[in-house]
């Protein structure tokens, strides 16, 4: 069942993809923490900047797992409107949940960049990178946030994903890569032989090299 090794397995093949197609990019935006493995041999394949683009689940009343969509660290945010339904959520429960996840997820770009926000954006032309799309919450939110910042260009890069996750995501972004999208796919780290926790040091360390 296993398609990778480990995270830097997957990114360095999913920089030979994306150099095989010809894409060019100014900067790779990975999400954090997992991403930062995958994104650092694409950015160095690339030739282009290496940041973060942060975004949080928001979770279900009871359920925190079940995601009712997410919440980029400047406010962007992407509801599931089927899930939600399904739930019963309330206004005020999506809104007391988006904002307390909204500054969770500021914070933790905070950790990760010198300076406050995300890296100016305007005109560039941006490769998102996750280690693998199941639902795509987190990921939508990252690409409306990118799109919000005045992109030029968005392209997802993912080793891995959900067909329905990756095609819904079209919609979000100039085009989506994903190496692999198996029909019968239930979870991202069913796909690497190693998928360990990556820590907030060690991702760090990836945008430091």
């Amino acid at each position: 069942m296993s398609t990778f090794d480990d995270r830097t397995d997957a990114g360095e093949r999913l920089a030979n993809d994306l150099e095989r197609r010809g894409l060019e990019a100014d900067i790779v935006l990975g999400i954090p923490r997992g991403a930062l493995p995958v994104a650092r041999p694409v950015a160095d394949a690339l030739e282009a900047d290496l940041d973060v683009v942060v975004a949080r689940k928001l979770g279900a009343p009871e359920n925190p797992e079940l995601a009712l969509g997410a919440v980029a660290s400047d406010g962007t945010v992407w509801y599931n409107d089927g899930l939600v339904d399904r739930v019963g959520a309330s206004a005020g429960y999506l809104e007391d949940v988006r904002e307390a996840e909204a500054e969770n997820a500021r914070q933790k770009a905070d950790r990760y960049r010198e300076t406050p926000g995300l890296a100016p954006l305007e005109g560039k032309r941006v490769v998102v990178v996750d280690d693998g799309v199941a639902t795509g919450a987190t990921a939508r939110a990252c690409l409306r946030q990118v799109r919000a910042a005045g992109a030029g260009s968005v392209v997802l890069a993912v080793p891995v994903g959900s067909p329905r996750s990756v095609e819904e995501l079209e919609g979000d972004a100039d085009d989506v890569v994903a190496l692999e999208t198996p029909a019968d796919f239930r979870a991202v780290g069913q796909y690497y032989r190693d998928f360990g926790q990556v820590t907030d040091e060690d991702a760090i360390a990836y945008l430091e090299r």
